[in-house]
Parts: C-alpha cells; structure tokens; sequence
C-alpha cells in the first residue's frame, strides 16, 4: 500500500533510513536505540544524521549490552512507546535471547497487552569474508518462537515497505536487514508512505518449469539464476520472494509449484534445521499431488561461516549453483 506515486531510486540502504526517519516524523512515540546509532550513525550509517534531527532523547546510544537493550526496549514497549531497537550485527541477538524468548514474545499471549517493539539488525553473509561472529543468517531461531513476526526483505522497496508495517504492528517483530544489498542493490521506492503487509509474498518473477522459493539475499541470487538460465538454456523459472518468514505465505508458494510442477527451496542459513526444511516440508506433504519431482533444499554449509574469501565462497549458495540445481530438477 502506498499513499505517494512518486517513483524514485534507492539503494536498499537508503529505503530503510528512508522507512526509519518517516516513522520518527510522524510518530513522536517512535525511538531508536543501539549500539553507535547516534554520533557515529550506525556500523552500516543507517542512522546517520537522525540524533541533529531527533535528539539525543529519541536517538539513543546504548552500551554493549543486548539483553539490556532488548529487555529496556520491551519496557518502554509496555509504557506506549514504541522502540526500534538496533542490533549492530544479527549474530549479537544471541546475547538478548532471554528476555526477546521468555518475555517480550510471551506477554501478548499471558496477559494481552500488545508489545509494539521493533528488533532491526544486519544480517547474512557479505560476500566480503566477515567471518563466523558478522555472517550468520538466524531467521530459523526467531521462527520456533511463538509470538515473534520474521521479516526478511530482498528489495529496497520491500525493505521500506516491511519496515514500516513491522513499526506499526502491535507486537514484536525482528526484521533481518541484508548486509550484502545494503549498497550493492537499487530499485524503485514510494516517495511518500509505503506499507508491505506482514505475510504476504512476492512473485518476483513468473515462469512455468520450476519455482524457487528464497528470502533475502537468496532470492536476489534466484532471480540471477533464473536470467542466467531463460538466457542460456531456455528453462523458465518462477520465483518467490517470500518476505516475512513468520508468518510465511503458504497458500502463494503452494500455488506457484502447482503451476510448476517443480520446487527450489534455496537459503542461506545452515542447511540442517533451516527455516527452509519448513517450506520444504510444508510443500511435499500440502502440494505433493503438484509434484513432478523431489523437492529440493539449497543451503549453506553445516559449519561456521569461514572467513576466508574462497571458503566462504563454497560456503554459500550462489546463482550459478542454484541454476545446477534447477537444471537437474528439470531434467528430472
């Protein structure tokens, strides 16, 4: 849903401080806090310039303390407010996982009172050798916990778009931001308000011979694999942005492998235990009569993410192993 027509381009970067600043302008109850998000702007500077704007009282710098600033940011939740609480790296959330899995996602369900926070932090690999402690991708820890949303956007206008619905909703949200597109990918953004609603997913490519279901920075590589594969080898591919992990758009991927006959489920994180072992489950056992082949998983490694470029690089899926892996699909 948008309110202004105005198309522009952004980097994916500057869709999400474009999300942030218009939340803070409209909604004197919306805060920011984190780590060096003030007069240092951010690690990534997403939130350069907000403090000269927003003042210190509303742009806070915290100590490096995750459970302190997830079980602070709950509070004020509490009281009305609502918090944008900024993770300087996803991996770190692992420190505040006490309060963000014992309380913030159970009070809603215990006694009603809505919890509208905001967990934000860049996540995934970089391409860029960040190594084991700045790489992972956790959507599948938040996803087994009843009472968070997950939001993974792959596009800057979706990173817009999804931010905002996340600062709207009355109860917590984690939006994993993708380190790798933050300047590398552009697109079409909404000048004014923009809302992506929680839930639903994309259809970021149409195509007849197989679907690829990904999130994030996967479903950027997807659709490179399926140019690379319409141009080269005639093999039309359908891909499906899914967007929010929790709750995640059954009913769009169930419908796109009817069309298809064929399913891809590819993702960054771990392979074993991956939130893609769901879809993939969720597809054989709910579209298994659409089926002309296995469902397939492609994922990343069941190691660390190494810090070595090369290793990192056979770490992670990419566009040329998923367009192998559709390619055997096919020739199934």
């Amino acid at each position: 849903m948008s309110t202004g027509s105005a198309m522009r381009t952004l980097t994916y970067h500057e869709a999400v401080r474009e999300a942030l600043w218009q939340a803070m302008e409209a909604d004197p109850a919306v805060f920011l806090m984190g780590e060096d998000i003030a007069a240092y702007g951010g690690v990534y500077k997403v939130t350069a310039g907000f403090v000269d704007r927003f003042g210190a009282d509303r742009v806070i710098d915290t100590p490096i303390a995750e459970n302190a600033i997830i079980g602070a940011a709950t509070g004020a939740a509490l009281v009305g407010m609502r918090p944008i609480a900024e993770i300087q790296f996803a991996d770190f959330i692992a420190c505040g996982l006490d309060p963000l899995v014992n309380m913030t996602s159970t009070i809603h369900y215990r006694w009603g009172q809505p919890v509208p926070l905001v967990v934000r932090a860049p996540a995934g690999a970089t391409w860029a050798s960040a190594g084991p402690f700045h790489s992972q991708s956790p959507e599948a820890w938040f996803a087994q916990i009843p009472g968070l949303k997950v939001v993974m956007p792959a596009t800057p206008a979706d990173a817009k778009g999804l931010l905002t619905a996340a600062i709207r909703d009355p109860n917590p949200v984690i939006v994993l931001e993708q380190k790798y597109l933050y300047r590398r990918l552009s697109g079409p953004v909404p000048e004014g308000e923009h809302v992506v609603p929680l839930g639903r997913a994309a259809v970021a490519r149409p195509g007849r011979d197989a679907t690829v279901v990904a999130w994030g920075s996967m479903a950027f590589k997807a659709l490179e694999a399926a140019r690379m594969l319409a141009d080269g080898d005639g093999i039309d591919v359908e891909v499906v942005d899914l967007r929010t992990i929790v709750p995640w758009d059954r009913d769009a991927v169930l419908a796109s492998v009817a069309r298809t006959g064929r399913a891809v489920v590819v993702y960054e994180a771990h392979r074993t235990a991956g939130f893609g072992a769901e879809v993939a489950a969720t597809i054989a056992e709910d579209g298994f009569a659409d089926l002309d082949a296995p469902v397939v998983r492609l994922a990343g490694l069941d190691t660390p993410i190494p810090a070595h470029p090369v290793l990192e690089a056979a770490y992670l899926p990419d566009e040329h192993a998923i367009a192998d892996a559709l390619r055997r699909l096919v020739a199934y």
